[in-house]
C-alpha cells in the first residue's frame, strides 16, 4: 500500500466578491458581525428606552400644561364672577347711601348696572315681604318672590346660585323643567336702611350664554394651536360645560372623561365645598393623538439618531477589527498557499503578540511536515520496490499452493479410486480367476452363480466409481451449510447400508460453509466409507457442535471458539496401531485433519466399536 502525504484540497485561498464579508471564512468578518450585532442591538434598547422616556416626559408636561389650564380658567371664572357678586353689591350699597328710596331712584340704579353690564339679564330689588317694589329687564313690579331662592339666601348674606334653567320670577315647576329653557346664575345681596336694618334684597340673574363665551374666549387665550375641551362642574358636581350627553348629568369618572385614553386631562379640581357657590370644578382635555404628535416625533427623532450612532460605531468596529486583523489573515493566506504547494515555508509575522506566535509556530509545524514527506516520499519508494518482490513472491507462493492444491487432489482421487474401483477390480479378477480354473469341474448351476457373483461386484464397484465421480463434481457444502451437507450424507449411507444413522448438530456448527467445512466433510465422509465396508454396524452417531473449553491455557489469552465433530458406531473395531498394508483410508482422514490444522483422535478396540474426533478452530 501507498502512503500518500497529499493533503485533500478545500479550497483556491482567493478571496472572492463578497467572501470578505463571510463570517465563516474570514475572522475579522465574524469579530466585525459580532460587534455589529451587538452594538445594534444595545443601540436598538436605548433607542426604544430613550424614545419612551421622551414620551413619558412629553405625556408628563402635556399634562402638567393642561392642569395649569384648568387652573388658569377655574381662576378666570371664579374671578369674573365674584366681579359681578361685587358689582351687584356695590349697586347695593349706592341704594343703601341714597335717601331717595322711590320707585324710580331704585329703577334708574337698576337700569345702569345692567346698562354697563348687560350679561345681567334682569335686576329687582323686594322689600322685606318679598314684593318686588322696582326691576329692571325682564323682572315685573309687585311680583312676590318670597318664595325664591335668591330671595331667601340673600336676606343673610351674599347669594351665588348654581346654573339653572331661567324660569320665571315666580317658581314654576313647568317652567323649571323645561329643558329648552336658557340657563341662568342667581345672585343676591342684602339690603339695609339707614339704622342697618334689614330693608330688603337685590337680587339678579347672569345670562349662562356669557360664561359660556368668557370660558370659550379663556381656551382660546390660553393656546391658539392646541384643541382644547372643557368639562364645568357646578359645586353639586353636576356638568353644566361638555359634551352634549353629559349636560345636567353628574360629573364623570376621569377614564370617562378620558374615555379610556383617547384625551389628555389636566384639572379635575375637586370640589371642596366652600359654600360661597364658587366650588366649581374645571378639567380641561385635548386630543391625545394631536397632544403627543410631538412625542412621537420626538421618539423618531431620538430613536434614529440613537440608532444611526449605533451603526456608525458598529461599521468602525467592523473596520477596526479588519485593520487589527491584517496580519492574520494575511498568515492564513499563506498556509492555504503551502497547503497547495504554492509555497513551502511561512514568513514569521513581526510583533510579539498571539499572531506572532501563531505564525512561529506554524513555520514550526510547516518545516517539520516537509521534513516528513520527504521522508515519506522516501518510505514510498521502498514500499514501491518491496511491493514488487513481494507480488513476485506471492505468485510463487501461489503456484505452490496450486501444485499443493492439485497434489491434494490426485492423492484424494487416488484413495477413492483404491477404496472403489480398485477393490471390486481385485475381486472380480479373482473371481474371473477361480471360474476359468474350476469350471471343467463346476455344474452348469454352479458356474451360473459364480458368474452372477462377478456380475454384482462389478456392478458395485461401477457404482462406487460413479459415486466418487460424482463426489468431485459436486459439493454442496458451501451452498447450504456443513449440518444439511452432513444430513444428506447420513440420509444416502442409511439407504445404502441400512444403518440406522442419526445426526446431533448445534445451528452454530452446522452453519459453517467454507473451505473448513468441506474439509470436515470429506473426513466425515471417508469415515462412513470405512464404517460401511469393514465396520459391519448397525447404529451410527455424528455429533456436530462445540468442543470444550480447555481446563488450561496460557494467561492473558483469548480463548478462541473450537468446533468438534465426533463419529461413532457399534461395529467389529480393530486395532489403530496395526495399519494393514494397502488401507489407506485412515491416512486420507489424517491427511485431511492437517490441512485445516484439526486435532484428530481415532479410538477402537476389537468388538467394540471405532469413534473419530476432529476439533478444529471455528
Amino acid at each position: 500500500m501507498r502512503v500518500d502525504a497529499a493533503q485533500p484540497r478545500a479550497g483556491d485561498g482567493r478571496v472572492r466578491f463578497g467572501q470578505g464579508l463571510n463570517p465563516r471564512l474570514h475572522l475579522a468578518a465574524a469579530i466585525g458581525w459580532a460587534v455589529f450585532t451587538v452594538v445594534t442591538l444595545a443601540a436598538l434598547v436605548a433607542a426604544d428606552l430613550a424614545a419612551s422616556e421622551a414620551a413619558r416626559r412629553v405625556r408628563a408636561d402635556s399634562e402638567r400644561l393642561l392642569t395649569q389650564f384648568a387652573a388658569q380658567i377655574g381662576h378666570a371664572l371664579k374671578t369674573d364672577l365674584r366681579t359681578r357678586r361685587a358689582i351687584l353689591r356695590a349697586t347695593a350699597a349706592q341704594i343703601v347711601a341714597t335717601d331717595d328710596r322711590s320707585e324710580q331712584a331704585l329703577r334708574r340704579h337698576l337700569d345702569a348696572a345692567q346698562a354697563h353690564f348687560p350679561e345681567f339679564v334682569w335686576l329687582a330689588v323686594a322689600d322685606v315681604h318679598g314684593r318686588i317694589t322696582a326691576a329692571a329687564g325682564g323682572a315685573r313690579e309687585g311680583d312676590d318672590v318670597s318664595a325664591s331662592a335668591w330671595f331667601a339666601r340673600g336676606r343673610t348674606g351674599l347669594y351665588l346660585g348654581d346654573v339653572h334653567p331661567a324660569p320665571p320670577l315666580l317658581p314654576s315647576p313647568d317652567a323649571a323643567a323645561d329643558p329648552q329653557a336658557p340657563r341662568v346664575i342667581d345672585l343676591a345681596v342684602p339690603l339695609t336702611d339707614a339704622a342697618g336694618r334689614p330693608a330688603g334684597v337685590l337680587g339678579a340673574e347672569l345670562s349662562w350664554r356669557w360664561v359660556e363665551n368668557l370660558q370659550a374666549e379663556l381656551l382660546r387665550s390660553l393656546d391658539s394651536q392646541r384643541q382644547l375641551d372643557m368639562v364645568l362642574t357646578t359645586e353639586d358636581g353636576t356638568v353644566v360645560v361638555g359634551p352634549a350627553a353629559w349636560l345636567g348629568h353628574p360629573r364623570p369618572t376621569r377614564a370617562e372623561i378620558s374615555q379610556d385614553g383617547a384625551y389628555l386631562i389636566g384639572g379635575l379640581v375637586e370640589h371642596a365645598g366652600a359654600g360661597d357657590g364658587l366650588g366649581w370644578g374645571v378639567v380641561v382635555r385635548q386630543d391625545a393623538h394631536a397632544a403627543l404628535a410631538p412625542s412621537r416625533a420626538t421618539r423618531q427623532v431620538v430613536f434614529l439618531s440613537v440608532l444611526l450612532a449605533g451603526l456608525v460605531a458598529a461599521a468602525a468596529a467592523v473596520w477596526a477589527t479588519r485593520l487589527l486583523t491584517r496580519r492574520l489573515s494575511a498568515l492564513a493566506e499563506e498556509a492555504v498557499a503551502v497547503r497547495q504547494g504554492e509555497l513551502h515555508t511561512l514568513a514569521l509575522p513581526a510583533g510579539d503578540d498571539e499572531v506572532s506566535r501563531i505564525g512561529a509556530t506554524l513555520a514550526e509545524l510547516v518545516d517539520h511536515l516537509q521534513q516528513e514527506k520527504k521522508a515519506l516520499q522516501t518510505l514510498n519508494a521502498e514500499l514501491d520496490a518491496r511491493v514488487v518482490e513481494r507480488t513476485a513472491r506471492v505468485e510463487r507462493l501461489a503456484d505452490d499452493a496450486r501444485h499443493a492444491a492439485v497434489t491434494r487432489e490426485r492423492l484424494r482421487l487416488a484413495r477413492d479410486l483404491h477404496d472403489t474401483l480398485a477393490h471390486s477390480l481385485m475381486a472380480l479378477l479373482t473371481q474371473i480367476r477361480m471360474v476359468r480354473k474350476l469350471r471343467t469341474r463346476w455344474s452348469e448351476h454352479e458356474l451360473e452363480a459364480e458368474l452372477a457373483q462377478a456380475q454384482e461386484v462389478a456392478a458395485s464397484g461401477l457404482t462406487e466409481a460413479r459415486a466418487a465421480i460424482a463426489q468431485m463434481r459436486h459439493n454442496g457444502v458451501r451452498d447450504t451449510g456443513l449440518g444439511p451437507a452432513l444430513q444428506e450424507l447420513l440420509t444416502h449411507f442409511c439407504e445404502r447400508t441400512g444403518v440406522a444413522a442419526t445426526l446431533q448438530a448445534d445451528p452454530d456448527a452446522a452453519g459453517l460453509a467454507d473451505e473448513r467445512a468441506e474439509t470436515v466433510f470429506r473426513i466425515a465422509e471417508e469415515a462412513l466409507h470405512n464404517v460401511e465396508r469393514h465396520a459391519h454396524a448397525h447404529l451410527l452417531t455424528l455429533r456436530l457442535g462445540a468442543a470444550p473449553a480447555p481446563t488450561r491455557s496460557p494467561p492473558g489469552a483469548d480463548a478462541v471458539p473450537r468446533v468438534r465433530m465426533e463419529i461413532t458406531d457399534d461395529g467389529v473395531g480393530f486395532d489403530p496401531a496395526q495399519r494393514k498394508p494397502g488401507h489407506y483410508g485412515l491416512r486420507g482422514i489424517e491427511e485431511q485433519a492437517a490441512l485445516i490444522g484439526a486435532h484428530l483422535e481415532v479410538s477402537s478396540q476389537v468388538g467394540q466399536g471405532t469413534r473419530v474426533v476432529a476439533e478444529f478452530d471455528a
